[in-house]
């Protein structure tokens, strides 16, 4: 009886948040080996060329600045999509929210059981005219 060895799915555990980080983390992954590749490039062509090792060494460190400016600037396009994308999920909720508050107040209106405001406004008038009654009673 042979077992399956059956690879598992890498599946976001957290929700959109973490496929996010997952993508993000990726990249990085994939920018970091594109940075390797093409230095690897670089470095043959400098040999090939017979250029010597402190005008290899400048090109290579230019090559390296010029990764981590674009590194910054993706990270930066990221985090900035990430901002929208929490403004906007915030400002969902709060609207399903309300529509879910409104279905509640309809089912219980058509159940004709009071709401809990309708709960709330009726114990304060019957505070008031308590109040009134009091009143009332002081006088005679």
């Amino acid at each position: 009886m042979a077992k399956s060895k059956a690879r598992k799915k890498t599946v976001p555990a957290h929700g959109p948040a973490e496929a996010l980080r997952s993508a993000w983390s990726q990249a990085q992954q994939a920018l970091a080996r594109a940075q390797a590749a093409a230095e690897r490039q670089v470095r043959s062509a400098l040999k090939r060329n017979k250029i010597g090792g402190r005008e290899a060494a400048e090109v290579l460190q230019d090559l390296g600045e010029r990764f981590e400016k674009e590194r910054r600037k993706a990270q930066k396009r990221v985090e900035a999509q990430l901002a929208t994308l929490r403004t906007r999920v915030r400002r969902e909720g709060r609207a399903a929210g309300k529509r879910v508050g409104e279905a509640v107040e309809q089912a219980l209106a058509a159940l004709n059981i009071p709401s809990r405001r309708e709960v709330t406004d009726l114990t304060s008038k019957v505070g008031e005219l308590s109040k009134k009654i009091d009143a009332l009673k002081r006088r005679r």
